[in-house]
């Protein structure tokens, strides 16, 4: 029997300007250290060193690809690298699941904007509805013709053909950039199974269930967590329910409960939350005193990030960036409501489509202008509270 993991449990600031210095472009690893926690390791000069020396060690085994295309944000002026960025940030990062998808059928169910002001000291995360009704630009690198659909079916339409995950994610970067005006410095694709290793290198994270859900993806087969094709062939399985409560989770677990949407009141709303408390929870338990102290399981923890994510970087070396947020905490991870958090339909009887609200176009020009700050102090709701 192949099982994801060990038996489950019984059941049980002041707003800030847009700076007019020159931008360049900005390493996606930057935002790999604040998911992991690696830029959490600055904490002192032994383990500064340390970590210089590990990101150095796997920066050649990280995946490297163009994700943007014409979505990227050119700099303004052609400077040296260095060791400190300038303006503010903003990273596209897509999940995908390629166990749970068809050959060539690959659809991008998290789509997640990350985005940091030019203080450096905060990071946003803005999860766009996987149903958004959106217009898809015509993409020759996939043969595709261009058109209306949901936007999760954009890594589709630009993967085909031979264009792969790239294409895909290309895609998605144009789709956005033309619904929002938004530019990226850059870009990751994520694999689901990749990130549950991260969190396993990590040891587990905490997580609290607010809500009693079924996993639509899982089974228990003979008390192990069988992925559900494989639980049919050994006869069905009992089902797996995420209980109420906090407790400590592996990383299929924890993976597991944050893709559920079916069975919860606000159906993909949810999921996006849990989503970002998922993120929020990787930050924390990797700067924990546990992590932070033991290089073995720092070693883990970048190998095991290596292998999950396919990065754009824009051609800038990761190393000479990778130290850049390192004041950037769990804390300063602010999770911020699309659609006030709400299905907002799109009025097509045919399919379970939505659209963007005014209100969260607005959000997205405040994210385009480096001016979210602001605009989250005019609109406190827009914020998600924990």
């Amino acid at each position: 029997m192949s099982a994801p993991g060990a038996a489950t449990s019984a059941p049980s600031s002041p707003p800030t300007a847009q700076s007019s210095l020159p931008r360049r472009r900005t390493p996606i690893w930057a935002v790999l250290t604040v998911v992991v926690g690696s830029l959490l390791l600055a904490t002192s000069a032994a383990a500064l060193v340390a970590s210089r020396v590990l990101v150095e060690r796997y920066t050649g085994e990280i995946q490297q690809q163009d994700l943007l295309a014409g979505a990227a944000r050119l700099p303004e002026q052609d400077e040296e690298p260095g060791e400190a960025l300038d303006g503010p940030v903003t990273m596209l990062l897509l999940g995908v699941d390629e166990r749970g998808s068809r050959p060539g059928e690959m659809r991008s169910d998290t789509i997640i904007i990350l985005h940091i002001p030019d203080t450096h000291d905060q990071a946003y995360l803005i999860s766009v509805p996987r149903d958004t009704w959106v217009e898809v630009p015509a993409f020759a690198p996939s043969d595709h013709p261009g058109g209306e659909s949901k936007i999760t079916d954009a890594f589709y339409a630009g993967s085909r053909n031979g264009a792969g995950r790239a294409g895909g994610a290309q895609l998605v970067a144009l789709t956005l950039k033309e619904l929002t005006g938004i530019e990226f410095d850059g870009a990751a694709i994520i694999d689901f199974g990749g990130f549950r290793d991260v969190i396993d290198a990590l040891g587990g994270v905490e997580m609290c269930v607010d809500q009693r859900v079924m996993s639509q993806h899982m089974r228990l087969v003979d008390g192990m967590p069988t992925w559900l094709a494989e639980a049919r062939e050994m006869g069905g399985g009992e089902e797996l329910w995420h209980e109420v409560g906090c407790k400590r989770m592996a990383g299929w677990e924890a993976l597991d409960y944050s893709r559920q949407r079916y069975g919860l009141p606000n159906g993909d709303y949810d999921r996006q939350r849990h989503q970002r408390q998922l993120i929020k929870a990787m930050v924390q338990e990797a700067s924990s005193t546990g992590v932070l102290t033991d290089l073995a399981r720092i070693d883990r923890v970048i190998t095991a990030a290596g292998k999950a994510f396919v990065l754009d970087t824009g051609g800038i070396p990761i190393a000479d960036f990778v130290f850049t947020l390192r004041g950037v905490t769990a804390n300063d991870l602010i999770m911020v409501k699309t659609n006030g958090g709400e299905f907002n339909p799109a009025g097509f009887s045919s399919t379970a489509a939505e659209r963007l609200t005014p209100e969260s176009l607005e959000m997205f020009d405040a994210v385009r202008a480096g001016t979210l700050d602001e605009y989250l102090l005019a609109n406190p709701d827009a914020v998600q509270q924990d």
